[in-house]
């Protein structure tokens, strides 16, 4: 069973400078270092966000990618035994034997060893081969099943469905307000023009097409961002809608953010240009102001963080997400108390709690991540109660994750994206 375990109040950045201040960094004054973890991935990515057309070819930016080349063999033998090609499932009228004619296929991710080299690969007759430019798309809704606003949650997921996601795993455009945050950084520092490398960061949420909501200890010290906009397996770019890339023109922390202690952990970044909303890229809702999820409400958090703590773990390679719910805080202050924070540990208001079952949290790597709770009486409809900020551990004690405390924070939301140009209503439900 998927374990997206607690994240140990470190960002990847802040790990790789040393001194930078973290709440980690204090810990581990007094305590000790508990065990290294590893860094997080870096890939030589080209910068240029994909389009339907263009995917093949690139590296994944958040784990090592699957390469892929012009010349690569993809003649594949169908299961009739008939000679095919592999293509990418949404550019064959067949696959698995039926017709596809809404662009909805069955795709087991499970499948390593198929005729084709990806599972969202069909191997396809040449007759039945459609060109790119004409792929094969889902049918638009019916005017009933429209949504507009914020918030909209994809529990089946979109374009195609998915089995075998046995381990957590989300599906395709589940979450479309997920973001992941990069760091741009040279190959060479001694050609800063030159090629780039997109280092991951951590996660965050989409809250206006332009502002992105995050943990300031992901972002604070970093010199040059990108976000990413709906991603979903970073090993392959053959998803029927691609992701969209942006730069970070501003970054917004607030003012009482304390690197030290991660007191008002919370940062907006700025687009520099709003990203273009698609059925695998939506808003995510926040709450009223000091309106916060009740005690026990069934959340649920998403990330591409390590499966465990320690060298041992693994950053994930198809976004996950796991259900978790919200802690009382004195519940979640007398449970920390029992560990090394000692007895006179006090939780700050700018954060709130949630998780505590064994191996049941998020982990590194899933800072700046949304937790987001369903709006009564709104079904697949959601509003983001907290921000992944740290934790002791990633969940071996059923120990609660702590958050940044969203409702708490609106204000200071509210006022610095009014203050960019933009509209915060957008984000209401």
């Amino acid at each position: 069973m998927f374990k997206l375990l607690l994240l140990l109040a470190v960002s990847a950045s802040c790990q790789q400078n040393p001194g930078g201040g973290d709440l980690e960094s204090v810990l581990q004054s007094i305590f000790g270092n508990p065990g290294a973890t590893a860094a997080p991935p870096a890939v030589v990515t080209n910068p240029t966000p994909p389009s339907l057309g263009d995917k093949k070819g690139e590296s994944s930016t958040l784990v090592p990618g699957i390469q892929t080349s012009d010349d690569q063999d993809t003649t594949c033998t169908t299961d009739k035994g008939e000679p095919g090609e592999c293509v990418r499932y949404y550019l064959c009228n067949v696959q698995n034997n039926t017709v596809i004619t809404d662009g909805v296929g069955i795709i087991d991710i499970r499948v390593r060893d198929g005729p084709c080299p990806s599972y969202l690969d069909a191997c396809c007759l040449v007759d039945d081969k459609r060109p790119p430019e004409d792929p094969i798309t889902p049918k638009p809704p019916k005017q009933e099943e429209v949504r507009t606003g914020c918030g909209w949650r994809n529990p089946n997921g979109v374009g195609f469905q998915t089995t075998g996601d046995t381990e957590g795993e989300s599906k395709f455009g589940e979450f479309p307000w997920m973001v992941a945050i990069l760091k741009i950084e040279p190959v060479n520092d001694q050609e800063p023009d030159g090629q780039k490398l997109n280092v991951y960061v951590g996660g965050g949420s989409l809250i206006h097409p332009s502002v992105v909501l995050t943990a300031a200890h992901y972002v604070a010290a970093a010199p040059r961002l990108r976000v990413r906009a709906g991603e979903w397996d970073t090993q392959t770019t053959k998803e029927i809608y691609p992701y969209q890339d942006r730069d970070v023109s501003k970054v917004e922390v607030h003012k009482d953010f304390n690197k030290g202690n991660l007191f008002y952990d919370v940062a907006l970044l700025f687009l520099s240009k709003p990203m273009d909303l698609a059925p695998n890229v939506g808003l995510a809702c926040l709450p009223p102001a000091r309106e916060r999820a009740p005690a026990g409400a069934r959340c649920l958090a998403s990330g591409w963080g390590k499966d465990k703590f320690g060298k041992d773990g693994r950053y994930q390679v198809i976004l996950k997400k796991i259900e978790l719910p919200v802690v009382d805080r004195n519940t979640c202050q007398d449970r920390l108390r029992k560990t090394r924070l000692g007895r006179y540990f006090e939780l700050h208001t700018s954060f709130m709690c949630a998780g505590g079952g064994p191996g049941k949290d998020t982990c590194k790597g899933d800072g700046g991540s949304p937790l987001v709770c369903p709006i009564e009486f709104e079904k697949d409809r959601y509003s983001q109660a907290g921000i992944v900020a740290w934790g002791i551990g990633c969940g071996e004690d059923g120990t609660p994750g702590v958050y940044v405390d969203v409702a708490n924070l609106r204000n200071w939301i509210d006022d610095k994206v009014a203050g960019q140009g933009y509209d915060p209503k957008v984000y209401n439900y």
